[in-house]
């Protein structure tokens, strides 16, 4: 462990204006986003000391924290008068790698074009990082008076388990990070459908299975094909799993999700949403929305079972020869309330029982309780800074570091905000080429994420 202590002493004069404010945030993520923070290996450290050298010029306790040397989380906390318990603000350093022949701007380059700022990070969670950042010194500068402890983690490895980031500081530091509520990725973004806007909050979470399928078969020559090769057998479980929708599973988060949805769209879309619930023909009416709307069909299709991707591939090390194995890893994602054993099951009833299952890490998934105080004051301040729209829980087909704080007994809400137009594909920039957020819509974040963390930990509010 590294540790590095900056007591306050006197406050900072008042902050600026909101634009001016809107730019510090704008140069914070900027500069986040040209740091090549890419997991594996991560290397969070430079991110992280860009991050200290902020706090302590101004003044904000903070410490850091290192399981391996270069893996840094960055923890800070503003004191309140400890009336209520602290609310903890959580975003990670990591990203996961790039193409950059493959973008438009390079990815660890910042740039602005378009009306966005264009970086790997940018949404997958940089912006939040920067917005949270700006929040603190925002409430330090104006002396807001607290009566809940503000607390700022930039955290690291989320892209790889979160074993040298929030489980690290779970684990070993709880009381750095302790907190009541925690508000970190995913939700908060425009959701548009039809006429109707919405802004999910992400009150639960998949867990993960991530497993490899293995087959076997006896060795040859390349030249003499027979039927038990191991790389044939395993492409056909691969196709055979590709093809596949497993069983629907209904939670009370995404069925709420969705009757929220259709009550406030016109036919037809309010029937084919209210049919998504049916399994028998729930396949069917995603068959038909894939065809139409791919951004909004793939995650409504993750939400209601549980879900396996291929992703890696392994066999042989020469052309001419047959090889006696072949393996896939796969990434699989349970849904909270069923068991990895159970998935498996399902998997296995697909891909038949002549290959071998290895699991090589799992969680469960997790739902928090969306009857709180915070979430009240999540919806109001949605509702204040976009009238018409409506704040709404839903389930998010992956995971954060939310599964880790859960374990200190925090309810965690995925909430950075941000303001998009329609024609923006939000979901294909987590992960995808291109990744960038609009300035005049992280901006509008910004000051919901501002207005949201001083009302709800202000003196005697919240």
């Amino acid at each position: 462990m590294a540790e590095a202590i900056a007591s306050g002493a006197t406050a900072a004069p008042a902050d600026a204006d909101w634009a001016a404010l809107e730019r510090e945030a704008l140069g914070h993520l900027r500069a986040l986003l040209r740091i090549d923070t890419t997991n594996p290996p991560g290397n969070e450290r430079a991110a992280a000391d860009y991050l200290a050298g902020v706090l302590a010029r101004e003044e904000i306790p903070f410490a850091t924290f290192e399981k391996a040397p270069g893996r840094t989380n960055v923890v800070a906390r503003l004191k309140g008068s400890g009336a209520r318990a602290a609310l903890l603000l959580s975003g990670h350093l990591d990203v996961v790698p790039a193409v950059a022949e493959a973008w438009q701007h390079p990815p660890f380059s910042g740039a602005e074009h378009d009306g966005c700022l264009w970086g790997r990070g940018a949404v997958d969670m940089k912006n939040m990082v920067a917005m949270s950042l700006t929040t603190l010194l925002a409430l330090k500068r104006r002396r807001v008076p607290l009566d809940r402890d503000v607390i700022f983690a930039a955290v690291a490895d989320e892209e790889a388990g979160s074993r040298h980031g929030s489980l690290f500081l779970v684990d070993r530091h709880p009381d750095a990070v302790k907190a009541e509520f925690v508000l970190t990725e995913v939700g908060g973004h425009t959701l548009h459908v039809g006429p109707a806007r919405f802004y999910p909050v992400q009150v639960a979470e998949k867990g993960i299975c991530w497993f490899e399928i293995s087959a076997d078969g006896p060795p040859g020559h390349g030249s003499m094909p027979h039927p038990h090769n191991a790389v044939a057998r395993l492409g056909r479980a691969i196709a055979a799993l590709s093809r596949a929708r497993l069983p629907q599973h209904n939670t009370e988060v995404v069925s709420g999700f969705i009757r929220a949805m259709a009550a406030r769209v016109p036919f037809p879309q309010r029937q084919a949403l209210g049919l998504l619930l049916r399994p028998a023909l729930s396949p069917r009416v995603l068959g038909w929305l894939e065809k139409r709307n791919l951004e909004q069909a793939l995650p409504l299709n993750a939400m209601l079972r549980n879900t396996a991707s291929p992703t890696l591939l392994a066999a042989g090390n020469k052309i001419n020869v047959i090889p006696d194995s072949a393996t896939v890893g796969v990434d699989g994602r349970v849904l909270p309330g069923q068991s990895v054993e159970s998935f498996l099951d399902e998997i296995r009833r697909v891909v038949g029982r002549d290959v071998r299952f290895t699991v090589l890490e799992q969680h469960e998934g997790t739902t928090f309780d969306s009857r709180t105080p915070l979430f009240d004051a999540i919806a109001e301040v949605v509702a204040r800074h976009d009238p018409g729209a409506v704040a709404i829980p839903y389930m998010i087909p992956g995971f954060t570091d939310a599964f880790a704080y859960r374990r200190l007994g925090a309810i965690c809400y995925g909430f950075s905000p941000v303001q998009l137009g329609p024609e923006m594909k939000f979901s294909q920039m987590y992960h995808g080429h291109d990744e960038r957020i609009p300035v005049a819509g992280f901006c509008w974040g910004l000051r919901v994420l501002y207005d949201l963390v001083s009302g709800f930990c202000g003196r005697g509010r919240g």
